[in-house]
């Protein structure tokens, strides 16, 4: 059997509801600054939540032109924004690179859905004899979502593998993830990879309120309704933007002097086989998934210092996700760290993987774990250290990121300090 090739983060690209920039980014997750509002990119008063966690002073002018703004949906800007960052943060010259060896593979949840919405709602208000022919032709290239990744691969010039992935909130992870096993394999020497989601319209927003999914006792307050694993907690706030991380073949990366933030060592995938939207009450593909990411890392289980949670701050995740913990990890759960980032950022869907990968990345580079903020109340189902409201100094070598989606898709990311 070929060793497998050892793949390394190298450049970090996030837009998100508390910076469109890793700095202020990663400034907001250890201050514990809520990126949480009352909606304003629609009048949200009759929806039973009212709050979403929004990009805000989002510009892409300085990373697209006004013709590339025009035919690409939100979703998509923050997908090229972020993926441009994260080349300019890994220092590469593409000019030097063989474009055919760079891949891209970035996922969405749901897609364009505000092409979909306005463009419905003007073929509504044409009536059917006018509103076919004042559909834009750019409908379906802005709606669908492998768009992302193929917009991010015009843009740069990328000819390597191109795809992307639609699991639900497992999406970014999935595609880190496979494109770890594209550059193992030899099929490319970089890769692009990640989620982005920009779906906070009324038809987006609603839908997750039908579900009974989101937060709406803290309508009034915020900042404080993202909660995970408190007892007050009582559903999820809804978030947008883009994590864009690149994956670099190691030696690739020595060679050239890269700035290394850590080795994606590990990558395991589930599925519950159980529910459209609730996970397995056992937390089966869970444990599954977060075991064969150790084993694939060539770790155990007591080798990881810190986990990036799912955390959604819903009843049933928070509960079932610590299960699943204490399952895996016996009796070093009590002693790992674990924290969600979504407590500051919100659920960004596709799109929460990446950032969430980033802010792990950080966690390694920086020694720092951000906190789980808003933990005021103890639940007896929740009894692990989350490290509450404060971030902790300490010596991260070994991160484990889950994510946990819709459909039971389930996909867990290990990364590890990187020794040459």
């Amino acid at each position: 059997m070929l060793k497998k090739r050892r793949v390394v983060v190298t450049g970090l690209g996030v837009v998100s509801p508390v910076g469109n920039n890793t700095e202020a980014f990663w400034k907001s997750l250890l201050e514990g600054k809520s990126g949480v509002n009352r909606i304003t990119r629609f009048d949200p008063t009759y929806f039973t939540s009212k709050i979403a966690a929004e990009v805000k002073d989002f510009d892409p002018a300085p990373y697209l032109s006004p013709k590339e703004i025009k035919r690409t949906d939100r979703f998509v800007q923050f997908a090229v924004v972020s993926s441009k960052m994260a080349i300019i943060d890994s220092a590469i010259d593409l000019n030097k690179e063989d474009r055919n060896r760079i891949g891209v593979l970035i996922g969405s949840g749901i897609g364009g859905l505000h092409t979909v919405e306005i463009e419905h709602r003007q073929f509504i208000e044409l009536g059917p004899e006018k509103g076919p022919d004042r559909i834009s032709p750019f409908l379906i290239p802005m709606l669908i979502v492998n768009m992302a990744a193929g917009q991010v691969s015009i843009t740069l010039g990328l000819k390597g593998p191109n795809s992307a992935v639609a699991t639900a909130c497992a999406t970014a992870n999935h595609a880190i993830g496979d494109g770890l096993r594209i550059i193992q394999r030899g099929d490319a020497d970089l890769m692009m990879c990640g989620g982005a989601e920009a779906a906070i319209t009324h038809m987006g927003f609603g839908g997750f309120c039908a579900l009974k999914a989101l937060s709406t006792a803290y309508n009034d307050q915020p900042e404080r309704a993202s909660r995970p694993f408190d007892k007050g907690r009582d559903g999820f706030v809804m978030g947008e933007g883009a994590g864009i991380v690149l994956l670099e073949e190691a030696e690739h990366a020595v060679q050239r002097n890269a700035k290394i933030y850590c080795e994606l060592a590990g990558y395991g995938i589930s599925g519950d086989a159980y529910h459209m939207t609730a996970p397995d009450p056992e937390g089966d593909g869970g444990v599954r998934c977060m075991i064969a990411s150790i084993k694939d890392a060539g770790l155990k289980p007591e080798d990881v210092d810190y986990i990036n949670a799912h955390g959604t701050s819903t009843i049933y995740n928070d509960k079932i996700e610590t299960l699943a913990i204490k399952k895996v990890f016996g009796p070093h759960a009590s002693k790992v760290a674990v924290s969600s980032t979504k407590s500051v950022t919100g659920h960004l869907l596709g799109a929460a993987g990446g950032v969430e990968l980033i802010a792990s990345a950080l966690a390694i580079k920086e020694g720092i774990i951000p906190p789980t903020i808003n933990y005021e109340t103890p639940d007896p189902d929740c009894d692990l250290d989350y490290v509450p409201n404060k971030p902790r100094a300490a010596k991260v070598r070994v991160v484990m990121s889950n994510a946990l989606g819709f459909g039971g898709h389930n996909a867990t990311l290990v990364i590890k300090k990187f020794r040459d």
